[in-house]
């Protein structure tokens, strides 16, 4: 299991890596955008029309991709003060409540996302702004991501099991 762990850690990492690409890529399409708009080139294009609709899709794209390598580097949004608060058992006990409401949540939007997803395929429709694209194309990467959240919340709760009975360390902000 431990080997399994290993290997899905370095595939998220490379999600979260290509999450980071894209983000280089949508900074020199908004830096070409800008540049293009303010320098005036005779007959040259005055601006990329489509740079703000391809910066949002990024946005969500690289919000997509570095999720689950977040998760597992207990870099997510989370507050603790109330386990540092609690006897170490209480908080190893809440640990486990948060894991399951979070698995939860991963395996419900997972489903979500499979039946947005398809209905869009299945309907035809469009996102139609300067660009006109199928809208599945930007649901279709919600399943997939939060497929791969609920296998992470799976591992956070084996690794839960075997530390010691308290708080996690990795995520925790107090000392």
């Amino acid at each position: 299991m431990e080997k399994l762990s290993e290997i899905y850690g370095r595939f998220i990492a490379s999600l979260a890596l290509f999450g980071c690409l894209l983000l280089l890529a949508m900074m020199m399409i908004i830096v070409t955008d800008v540049a293009l708009r303010n320098l005036s080139v005779s007959g040259g294009p005055q601006g990329i029309s489509w740079s703000n609709e391809i910066s949002e899709s990024t946005l969500y794209l690289v919000t997509l991709c570095v999720a689950p390598w977040l998760l597992r580097q207990g870099q997510h949004i989370r507050v603790d003060i109330v386990l540092q608060a609690v006897p170490k058992k209480w908080a190893w006990a809440l640990e486990w409540v948060g894991d399951l409401l979070g698995l939860a949540c991963c395996m419900v939007m997972c489903l979500y996302g499979v039946k947005a997803t398809w209905a869009s395929y299945t309907d035809h429709s469009l996102s139609i702004k300067t660009l006109v694209t199928p809208e599945w194309w930007s649901l279709a990467p919600l399943p997939v991501v939060f497929s791969l959240l609920s296998i992470e919340m799976l591992f956070r709760m084996r690794r839960l099991w075997l530390a010691e009975r308290g708080p996690r360390n990795d995520a925790v902000s107090a000392a």
